[in-house]
């Protein structure tokens, strides 16, 4: 038998992890499947295994990757934007603060 881990997060900051003991050769889309019977994780945590991304320890890999013994799989969520517009829009907010006065800066009143 071989031991991997089948993690999702859901959310930022939180993580859901199974733990699986599966046969030796066992593919990607066979810890998919075992994660989707009996303990009923995948539906659980919401996932839907016929259309989600995932990969091996931060590599993206398809279903009929082979496992090996110690392998983190993980279910990627989608997106819910673009990262390089979410970057665009912290790279204006930042100039925009910095374009902005502040009043310890502003000129001594003439009096």
């Amino acid at each position: 038998m071989i031991r991997v881990e089948v993690v999702y997060s859901p959310a930022p900051g939180r993580v859901e992890s199974a733990a699986l003991d599966l046969p030796p050769g066992a593919l990607l889309g066979d810890a998919l499947r075992a994660c989707a019977g009996s303990q009923g994780w995948l539906t659980r945590w919401g996932v839907d295994a016929a259309h989600a991304d995932t990969g091996v320890w931060g590599r993206r890999q398809p279903v009929t990757h082979r496992l090996r013994d110690g392998d983190r799989v993980e279910i990627y969520r989608p997106l819910q934007c673009d990262p390089k517009e979410a970057r665009r829009r912290r790279q204006q907010k930042t100039q925009d603060s910095k374009r902005t006065p502040s009043l310890s800066r502003a000129a001594p009143a003439a009096g």
